[in-house]
């Protein structure tokens, strides 16, 4: 849950002042890039945890409904999803036996492997997954709160971030 905002006082603003205060002018800019980076992330993300919880969704869980949802034949490889949402073994296997247990997807023994898991979207899934998205797209994705330009921008200037941190290779 966010803390109310205090009217004309940016609380990264007096960080960063602090910062410069203490001696600290070099680590300053970089400290309240990544606070702001983190805050936002707490905006963003307790929005959609607010709109996703009528649906009985995380946002992980909704990211792993709606990558079955664009997979071929609407199924994947336990491996291939976990790669794909960037996601810990653990974590997905917990992941998946929820969503199992929601009879939302379900887990089968890979025909070429069966030594791992296929995830399976079923009808339920796909429905309820369109529904969240529908929101999300509406509410969120739609209406950001920044101008296509930076929109732009961000996402640009993130993924160069992400790629120089390894996120993934250029």
């Amino acid at each position: 849950m966010s803390t109310p905002a205090v009217p004309g006082r940016d609380p990264i603003a007096e960080a960063r002042r602090q910062w410069r205060a203490h001696g600290w002018d070099d680590a300053a800019e970089g400290m309240a890039a990544v606070t702001s980076v983190m805050r936002a992330q707490q905006l963003l993300l307790t929005q959609i945890d607010g709109l996703l919880r009528p649906f009985g969704l995380t946002f992980a869980r909704f990211e792993l409904l709606r990558l079955l949802s664009f997979a071929s034949e609407q199924r994947m490889t336990m491996l291939r999803a976990g790669h794909r949402l960037q996601v810990h073994p653990t974590s997905l296997t917990s992941l998946a036996a929820r969503l199992k247990d929601d009879g939302l997807i379900d887990r089968v023994i890979n025909p070429d492997d069966g030594r791992s898991a296929i995830l399976v979207l079923l009808p339920a899934g796909l429905e309820l997954v369109e529904q969240a998205t529908a929101a999300l797209n509406e509410q969120v994705f739609e209406q950001v709160g920044l101008s296509p330009d930076d929109i732009a921008t961000l996402v640009e200037i993130l993924g160069r971030f992400r790629a120089g941190r390894g996120d993934y290779a250029t």
